[in-house]
């Protein structure tokens, strides 16, 4: 066909013919255009050439390093997130202290570390004093033995633990199928810490006051707000998504935490 003649309208192996390009590497074979066979590259091992999407590497814009720019089509660049390194793991008292003073700092440093020990420990003493939040529960242990009330309060606790190990495996869970790319066991840690520490001011004053108290039950909504503000930060910050993908998968969490800690005090 007209368009696979040589250019020249000459065979590069009939007499005559004009010579092959100068210099290692293949060249048009027989019947086939020059513009076929880029001089200087084949597929031999050391000499396969690397394709970009955008201009070629000499053309590129130093300034536009992704070859975004003008109208170049954006390079996928496996393994690079926009969210800043891990930082080294805190001490317990540094990771509690910062996510009240510095949650989004603290989540970007803990959002690769595990921090099983104080999870645990800080929901299980959260369990053990949530009990007394509740004015029926709180008279029915105070009222009975040592040793009957003993029992009742560690195994609050332990229900209290083992619902948020659930709650807070449901939100990674979430979080992954919308699109997230972090680690199950620093989100479930942190959300554990994040929904104690959140509802330990109520807890506080459910203590004295009772938990049927306006001014306790309008601090327990405050608390639950400032828990889904937190809880949405970490979420997307763990897994690198949007605040409303991040919200979404805290949703079903925070649901559960208002009705079983703030709804039964109204």
């Amino acid at each position: 066909m007209a368009g696979f003649e040589n250019r020249r309208g000459q065979d590069p192996n009939a007499p005559g013919g004009y010579p092959p390009p100068p210099g290692p590497g293949p060249y048009a074979p027989a019947g086939e255009p020059e513009y076929f066979a880029p001089p200087g590259y084949d597929d031999a091992p050391g000499h396969t050439r690397a394709f970009t999407m955008g201009e070629p590497a000499h053309f590129a814009d130093p300034s536009d390093p992704y070859g975004q720019g003008g109208d170049n089509v954006a390079t996928y660049r496996a393994g690079q997130t926009t969210a800043p390194p891990a930082g080294p793991r805190l001490h317990w008292k540094q990771l509690l202290s910062g996510i009240a003073l510095r949650p989004g700092r603290t989540f970007w440093q803990m959002r690769d570390h595990t921090m099983w020990r104080p999870a645990l420990i800080v929901t299980f003493l959260y369990g053990l004093v949530a009990v007394f939040g509740f004015d029926a529960a709180r008279k029915d242990v105070l009222d009975a033995t040592l040793s009957a009330s003993v029992p009742w309060v560690i195994t609050t606790a332990v229900a209290v633990t083992l619902g948020g190990l659930t709650l807070s495996a449901v939100t990674n869970t979430l979080a992954r199928q919308l699109g997230g790319d972090g680690a199950w066991a620093p989100t479930i840690g942190l959300a554990l810490l994040i929904t104690s520490l959140t509802d330990a001011p109520r807890l506080f004053f459910a203590l004295f006051l009772g938990g049927a108290n306006s001014f306790v039950q309008l601090l327990g909504w405050l608390t639950w707000l400032a828990c889904g503000v937190l809880m949405t930060s970490m979420v997307g910050k763990s897994h690198d998504l949007p605040w409303h993908k991040a919200l979404g998968a805290s949703s079903i969490q925070l649901v559960a935490l208002l009705m079983l800690f703030k709804l039964p005090l109204i």
